[in-house]
């Protein structure tokens, strides 16, 4: 395969995803961001690099943003959201700090595929990508790429939909937000 056909197909499964996604779940998403005090992000591997370019272009727009366990990380309250990214729904680090989230009266979101995984437990909303995870379910959209890639990706084309709901909602001069670009570089 060459290139250009090689990214067509993916950039075609990207298309695809990205339109199974419910509407209503995604404005169900900005609107807790929108109301959030704070909002946390947990994933694991290229989950949570996705995750991260989230964070930072949420920051952009002047949401306090938190990525779980760094260094500076201040206490989750009930004002709070924590977005958890995960394909299953099944990795023990994100349903770990979803539960601990919940025992402080957060609200839980939860990106991912399996809307019957241990996660629906924590979640008060889930916004749904039917894509390929470890599970092997029968609904799953069947991607050419190894594992885990789609959804990975539009995790992160997930994030910068929302970003740009909210720009457009909020009438945000989209050039003015270069002041809150990192300067120490």
């Amino acid at each position: 395969m060459t290139y250009r056909d090689t990214q067509k197909r993916i950039v075609a499964e990207v298309a695809m995803m990205l339109d199974s996604i419910s509407e209503e779940q995604v404005s169900a998403l900005v609107e807790e961001i929108g109301k959030a005090e704070k909002v946390f992000f947990v994933g694991v591997g290229r989950v949570l690099l996705s995750l991260e370019a989230m964070a930072k272009r949420l920051a952009h727009l002047g949401v306090h943003t938190v990525v779980v366990g760094q260094i500076t990380e201040p206490a989750i309250t009930d004002q709070d959201l924590l977005i958890v990214g995960s394909g299953s729904g099944e990795s023990m680090f994100p349903l770990g700090i979803a539960k601990k989230a919940k025992q402080f009266g957060a609200t839980v979101a939860h990106i991912g595929s399996n809307p019957d995984s241990s996660m629906k437990a924590y979640a008060d909303l889930m916004v749904r990508m039917p894509t390929q995870t470890k599970l092997g379910l029968a609904d799953e959209i069947r991607s050419i790429q190894p594992m885990s890639s789609l959804f990975e990706q539009c995790l992160l084309l997930l994030g910068d939909t929302v970003a740009l709901m909210m720009v457009e909602a909020q009438e945000i001069d989209i050039h003015g937000l270069w002041r809150y670009h990192a300067n120490l570089e």
